[in-house]
């Protein structure tokens, strides 16, 4: 039953990768077609938290069970993210600021191992590491060495949100009444929403870019199918995995698989935007590949294994009485 579930959440974590990683061929048409990249953001949260909705008062109860984890999701694994990454992109290189980012997993491990005082696995600790090397590959970072600090700052506070968001992910997983994650996922995107409206401004969104057409590749392609991806696809089935995966695997494993969503955002963009890839590019995807595998190959540290199998059971418990889940996530 534990190797089942261990697969079935390498699974869900490879599929979240891809999800999340294909927001940015979607995204981008959208916004070079005129859209801001904020009002996206909004857009892609806000539709998020309208399609999750009905599972939001299904799991209603869990604002009075657990309203902290809901909140801390939103505020932090939702709308901090978002915000933070995207305060960044506005100071520093793309390539820069997405590593900034993606060192959220390899602080995770830190946090496991100095906050929560667990072990960490030496297979999760030395993937982090090739996987953060091949990502810098990936980002070519070099071509961005002139930083501005505050941009910087705002990149590792990004990270800082993404490492929580495998902590909040696992929050409760080895507690008998586990919250769950349909319910926490879906409170999290009505709050970071929230939060979102407030940053972005949607009343100044320009609509008439989602009434158009958007180039992909030379292909035009109906503004509203790409926000569908987004949302749907990019957003709700890729959240709704990686917090899945969290529980069936571990935060530090599902972490360093989570860098493989650098990879496939940079794959995609060259395969449907026609944006090259140079050969650093591969070297550092193959290095990305390679530390996602040397961390899942990795046993489970003992202290984190119980508490995986316990949430891998209570899902199963829990399946046949709740709404099945797209992955069933993404």
């Amino acid at each position: 039953m534990q190797a089942s579930g261990r697969n079935a959440g390498l699974g869900l974590a490879l599929v979240s990768a891809f999800a999340f990683g294909g927001s940015g061929v979607a995204a981008k048409p959208l916004i070079e077609a005129g859209l801001d990249p904020l009002h996206m953001v909004w857009l892609r949260v806000a539709g998020a938290a309208l399609v999750l909705s009905p599972l939001a008062w299904r799991h209603r109860g869990l604002l009075l069970r657990r309203p902290a984890l809901l909140a801390g999701f939103g505020l932090i694994a939702v709308a901090g993210v978002q915000a933070f990454y995207f305060a960044s992109l506005s100071r520093i290189p793309v390539g820069v600021a997405l590593l900034l980012e993606y060192l959220g997993p390899a602080l995770l491990l830190g946090y496991i191992r100095f906050v929560q005082r667990k072990p960490v696995t030496r297979g999760a600790a030395a993937g982090a590491a090739v996987a953060v090397v091949g990502l810098a590959c990936v980002v070519e970072i070099w071509a961005g060495l002139s930083l501005d600090p505050l941009g910087v700052l705002f990149g590792l506070a990004a990270a800082c949100c993404q490492a929580f968001y495998f902590v909040f992910a696992d929050q409760g997983a080895d507690a008998d009444d586990a919250p769950d994650p349909l319910g926490v996922i879906a409170y999290g995107m009505l709050v970071g929403a929230l939060v979102m409206t407030v940053i972005a401004r949607p009343w100044e969104i320009d609509w008439q870019v989602l009434g158009g057409q958007a180039s992909v590749g030379g292909t035009m392609v109906p503004a509203p199918v790409l926000l569908a991806w987004v949302v749907l696809v990019a957003t709700v089935f890729a959240y709704l995995a990686g917090v899945v995966s969290v529980r069936r695997l571990s935060p530090q494993i599902a972490g360093v698989v989570a860098f493989l969503e650098a990879v496939v955002a940079t794959v995609f963009a060259w395969i449907l935007l026609g944006e090259h890839l140079s050969t650093w590019q591969i070297v550092g995807g193959g290095l990305v590949l390679g530390g996602a595998f040397i961390a899942q190959s990795s046993r489970q540290a003992p202290a984190t294994a119980p508490a995986a199998a316990v949430a891998a059971t209570e899902h199963d418990r829990a399946a046949p009485d709740r709404e099945p889940s797209p992955a069933a996530k993404g």
